[in-house]
């Protein structure tokens, strides 16, 4: 479970953010800042995987709080993702160089933090993978380097969003792959119903499809979820 601190000086928004992150397979939020001060506080004190960062805080403003987190050695580590309504190019590469991950322009949907949060899941995905080996292979180094967050594609008619992510979350808990019987199984959904959805993603990049041959008959088609 990757675990979130929210920042930002508006309550209202914070408790809308927050629940964006609790709706999301993987995280949960460990609290609420509303200060700079606040932020950096628990930050040491609660050590979150993750921050969604406000820019236009009451005391200190985010670029500082960005800055004391990357010169702390208790906090270095913890990612950052940049929520804010700047649009100044300042500000956009004060966030570059303090080591955000993203920069998410405020207002945005849930499906637009929902790609970071995913962006953000591939990666521990893949950093734990290597951690596991004594060295990293250049073509792996490339892929963490490179990978970033694709935009949702919008749904076709007949499908909704709900069940997408529904579909979404069996495909990225069953790394294996799953066949379109084995989603409609584990989402209980009809299985013609569950493969327009695993065609969907495999047509917009967010699914791979795989051949798997055995016996007579048609190979079997499976479904990974990409990252």
């Amino acid at each position: 479970m990757i675990r979130v601190l929210v920042v930002d000086d508006d309550f209202m928004v914070a408790k809308v953010h927050s629940g964006y992150v609790n709706r999301t397979p993987g995280f949960t939020v460990i609290g609420a800042a509303h200060s700079g001060t606040a932020a950096l506080r628990m930050a040491r004190d609660e050590r979150p995987d993750l921050i969604l960062l406000d820019i236009y805080l009451p005391d200190i403003d985010g670029l500082t709080v960005l800055r004391e987190l990357r010169a702390d050695p208790a906090t270095v580590d913890i990612d950052v993702v940049v929520i804010t309504a700047a649009r100044d190019v300042d500000t956009i590469r004060g966030s570059l160089h303090g080591g955000a991950l993203h920069y998410l322009i405020k207002p945005f949907s849930y499906a637009a933090l929902r790609d970071q949060l995913d962006h953000v899941s591939s990666l521990h995905r893949k950093l734990e993978r290597l951690s596991a080996r004594p060295a990293a292979a250049q073509h792996e180094v490339d892929d963490v380097f490179s990978g970033r967050p694709r935009r949702t594609a919008s749904l076709p008619k007949g499908l909704t969003e709900q069940t997408a992510a529904l579909v979404r979350t069996a495909l990225t808990e069953h790394p294996e792959g799953l066949s379109a019987t084995e989603c409609a199984h584990v989402t209980r959904l009809s299985r013609p119903s569950a493969r327009r959805y695993l065609e969907h993603f495999a047509e917009t990049g967010q699914a791979e499809v795989r051949l798997r041959y055995g016996g007579t008959g048609r190979p079997e088609r499976r479904y990974h979820w990409r990252g």
